[in-house]
């Protein structure tokens, strides 16, 4: 499996302490705990993505290592840094982030015409591939094209797309054309994991009901619609399901809470579970992640997949 996106220097804590330092990013996390999760005898977690030339870059390589995550689909780019990203904490466990991103390596993963190229190509080799709506807006605008048409080449192949909506709209020049490259992207997608808040805000829809009558209008082969706390809503060619989230008495930190669920769920599809046991595996997850801070949790506190 190939997870396409930008890992980035993690700083979290609150203002008035030391910032622990780490390395996170929506994919990346998504990767790190599919590697856990999952046997790595029988399936390879690739990343795609581009670092730079610098220390900081040598350590993420050794974390994304020590993590079981490849990186041979990664760039190595000269005078280039990864992006930073501090994560500050209320009393709530609720999060504020301050980004500095605009000239990180990711964003230009795919613009060498040559070796952009040949790491496109290598997509068509993976079962899986998954993106979110973040992967999408930091690529340049070449590399946007690139990498839909990659995509549409690796579907023929029959690689099965994964995409988690995550929209950031700092990220996008206005909502319309966060918007309109979404949707060229989902001509592309075969399950899609969408935050509802966040669709909410890209596309102005005011119901579940609204956001699934238009992604089952698309097609799209599976349908999960994550409501953080609440419970998610799955529709599958089988039906549709509601499972109920996990009750946490103290949250600590929601950071990485969707993109654990997304890599919870996939775990258990991957490996040949139900929707509804894959839900269950991407609530308990989340659960367990927003007790902790920072995107990515200490190994010995990983749920066991059941």
């Amino acid at each position: 499996m190939a997870l396409i996106g930008e890992c980035m220097i993690e700083l979290h804590g609150r203002r008035e302490e030391t910032f622990r330092q780490g390395f996170a990013g929506d994919t990346f996390n998504t990767a790190v705990y599919l590697a856990r999760l999952c046997d790595q005898q029988t399936l390879q977690i690739e990343y795609v993505s581009a670092v730079g030339d610098d220390t900081f870059s040598e350590a993420m390589l050794a974390c994304w290592a020590r993590e079981g995550i490849g990186h041979a689909l990664t760039a190595r780019l000269e005078n280039r840094l990864p992006g930073l990203y501090v994560i500050e904490t209320d009393a709530a466990g609720e999060r504020h982030f301050n980004y500095w991103r605009s000239e990180a390596a990711a964003r230009f993963m795919f613009d060498d015409e040559a070796e952009g190229e040949h790491r496109l190509a290598q997509l068509a080799n993976f079962n899986t591939l998954y993106l979110s709506g973040i992967t999408l807006a930091i690529l340049t605008e070449s590399g946007r094209e690139r990498l839909l048409e990659a995509l549409a080449r690796a579907r023929l192949h029959g690689a099965r797309v994964v995409f988690d909506n995550n929209y950031r709209p700092r990220l996008w020049a206005d909502t319309a054309t966060a918007q309109r490259h979404y949707r060229a992207l989902l001509e592309h997608v075969d399950l899609v994991l969408a935050t509802f808040e966040d669709d909410q805000a890209l596309y102005g829809i005011d119901s579940v009901e609204e956001l699934l009558a238009y992604y089952t209008g698309i097609g799209l082969d599976e349908v999960v619609i994550k409501r953080g706390a609440q419970s998610c809503i799955v529709v599958t060619p089988q039906g549709r399901e509601e499972i109920a989230g996990e009750v946490v008495e103290q949250v600590v930190d929601t950071t990485a809470a969707g993109d654990a669920f997304s890599a919870g769920y996939l775990a258990c599809r991957l490996q040949g579970g139900s929707s509804t046991d894959a839900a269950r595996q991407g609530h308990r997850l989340a659960a367990t992640v927003i007790q902790h801070r920072g995107a990515i949790i200490d190994p010995r506190y990983m749920p066991a997949m059941s």
